[in-house]
């Protein structure tokens, strides 16, 4: 069975994204694989090579950089990710969960296709 995907509703809910026609939201979400998180659990580690976007469904993560500290709670509509993927650049970042959350990520192929034309406007 395939992993369940982000729903357009959802999608919407990202400022990022909102903007983009249902259909454009629809294929995105199709491409997408959902992913629950405990507190406590890491889904990005500042220095590893980045290859995905995510956009928060639910719950809270902090992010968090080894020289610096917390940088800020990530909240649902909120995203991460996109500066490996633009830049081409290890992660920037720690980022892992607060509280019991969901996150929905796509691969850099779909974000090159769907996502980085909204980040060259």
């Amino acid at each position: 069975m395939r992993p369940q995907s982000a729903t357009v509703h959802e999608l919407a809910r990202v400022e990022l994204l909102a903007g983009l026609p249902g259909e454009l939201l629809a294929r995105l979400g199709e491409r997408m694989e959902r992913r629950a998180l405990a507190p406590g659990e890491q889904i990005v580690s500042q220095g590893e090579n980045g290859d995905r976007f995510y956009v928060v469904l639910s719950g809270m993560l902090q992010a968090s950089q080894d020289e610096r500290g917390p940088r800020g709670l990530l909240r649902p509509g909120s995203f991460f990710g996109e500066v490996s993927l633009l830049m081409n650049t290890p992660r920037t970042a720690n980022v892992q969960a607060v509280t019991p959350a969901t996150v929905a990520s796509c691969d850099r192929e779909t974000f090159d296709e769907l996502v980085r034309p909204l980040f060259t406007d």
